[in-house]
C-alpha cells in the first residue's frame, strides 16, 4: 500500500517500549463477516470491500483507500474493516452494491498496540497476541477485547521484513 494512505487518528497516551497505548477517535468502517476457516475466505472479504470503494455501490462513487486492513475473529466468523475516510459521514457515504457490508461507527477507545514486520501468519499473530496481554497485565491495565491485526501493507508488493502489521487489543479507560 502506498505511504500517503490516510490512517485512522490517535493520540499516543504511554510508549512501553515492546507496546504503547493509544486513544483512538471515532471512526466509520466498512465491515464484511466470512467464515473463518482459511486465506481464500479472507480475500473473499478484501475483494468484497475493495469492490465498494472501487465504486461497486450504488453512485458508482470511488472512495479513497486508507490503511490498515483490520482482522478479527468473532464468533467463528472472520470480520475484516476498511475505515472510511475521515471526510465522510455515515449519511454521505454510497450504498454498497453488496448487501454482506455493513457500515459501523467505532467510538474512540483506549488501545494497547504492539508493532511487528514479516508474515502474519495465525500461529505468529496468536504468539504475539499472548506476548501483548501478558505486557498488558504486567502494566497493570486490563484488556477488554480480543485481539485485532492490522495490516498496512500490501503483502503480495511489499517484501515480508518491510511490512508494517500491529496487533491492536482494546483495554479499560482508567482515566
Amino acid at each position: 500500500m502506498a505511504e500517503d494512505l490516510e490512517e485512522p487518528k490517535y493520540d499516543l497516551v504511554c510508549n512501553f517500549g515492546s507496546f504503547e497505548t493509544r486513544l483512538y477517535h471515532d471512526t466509520i468502517q466498512a465491515r464484511v463477516n466470512t467464515n473463518d476457516d482459511g486465506r481464500d475466505n479472507i480475500s473473499n472479504g478484501f475483494r468484497t470491500i475493495a469492490g465498494y470503494i472501487f465504486g461497486s455501490n450504488n453512485s458508482g462513487e470511488k472512495i479513497a483507500m486508507t490503511t490498515p486492513v483490520h482482522m478479527w475473529s468473532e464468533q467463528g466468523m472472520m470480520k475484516m474493516a476498511f475505515t472510511m475516510p475521515s471526510e465522510h459521514d455515515l449519511s454521505d457515504l454510497p450504498v454498497p452494491n453488496n448487501s454482506s457490508i455493513e457500515f459501523v461507527e467505532v467510538t474512540g477507545r483506549l488501545t494497547a498496540v504492539m508493532k511487528f514486520s514479516g508474515f502474519t501468519g495465525r500461529r505468529k499473530v496468536r504468539k504475539l497476541s499472548n506476548n501483548l496481554l501478558k505486557l498488558i497485565s504486567q502494566n497493570k491495565l486490563e484488556p477488554i477485547s480480543s485481539h485485532i491485526l492490522a495490516i498496512y501493507d500490501n503483502p503480495w508488493t511489499t517484501l515480508p521484513f518491510l511490512r508494517r502489521n500491529e496487533i491492536l487489543i482494546t483495554i479499560k479507560d482508567n482515566s
